[in-house]
């Protein structure tokens, strides 16, 4: 285990901090924590050996960066995409003074990875570099992220619905998808939904 000993307490203080309103916290906190138990039912059920506390802390931390995007009355800035939250979440993640695996977790986990190619091309507001999961937590996370959606309401994402939503940006993505999920399995969504009342799509 890597040391990662932060509590969800300290984790949750964090996300308050930078939060501008009590809903936009619920939705991204709530959302933070079925990530991790998503993550965590993995890890279990296909006997993955990962780094248990780094994958649990950075599912609770990856969307911390959807706090600058919005203001106190729950309103998406409009000069702001949400394609940049993986970066304002680095960025908040280093001022404070957070690992770097940390940080990674936050900028390489939207989508199935963003490359540089992909920022070029579809001329993404992103600095032009690869955003892809280099280890197996971030890529754990990056996969665990994708059955789960923060719409209003949210839901649960079935492996089907989110092939077909991913489709629109290429079979190479589609590709990607099917490979993590023969690598990690899928997850139990019935179970989530239950505990967290969200319905499955």
């Amino acid at each position: 285990n890597s040391g990662m000993n932060y509590t969800l307490e300290e984790i949750e203080a964090l996300h308050k901090k930078y939060a501008p309103s009590d809903l936009v916290f619920n939705v991204v906190f709530t959302h933070c924590q079925i990530i991790r138990d998503i993550a965590e039912q993995l890890i279990t059920n296909g006997g993955l050996t990962v780094d248990v506390g780094l994958v649990r802390v950075g599912c609770l931390l990856h969307d911390i960066g959807v706090y600058p995007l919005f203001d106190e009355n729950n309103h998406k800035l409009a000069d702001r995409s949400y394609l940049t939250h993986g970066i304002e979440g680095e960025a908040i993640l280093k001022a404070e003074g957070l690992p770097s695996e940390l940080w990674h977790i936050a900028s390489h986990h939207t989508g199935v990875g963003l490359t540089a190619d992909d920022i070029r091309n579809d001329n993404l507001p992103l600095p032009i570099k690869d955003y892809f999961a280099e280890t197996l937590e971030e890529e754990l996370i990056m996969y665990a992220d994708k059955f789960h959606s923060k719409t209003t309401p949210p839901y649960f994402n079935s492996f089907e619905w989110y092939k077909q939503d991913i489709a629109q940006f290429g079979e190479d993505k589609v590709r990607k998808f099917e490979a993590m999920a023969n690598k990690f399995g899928l997850p139990n969504l019935e179970i989530l939904s239950k505990k967290y009342g969200y319905s499955i799509r």
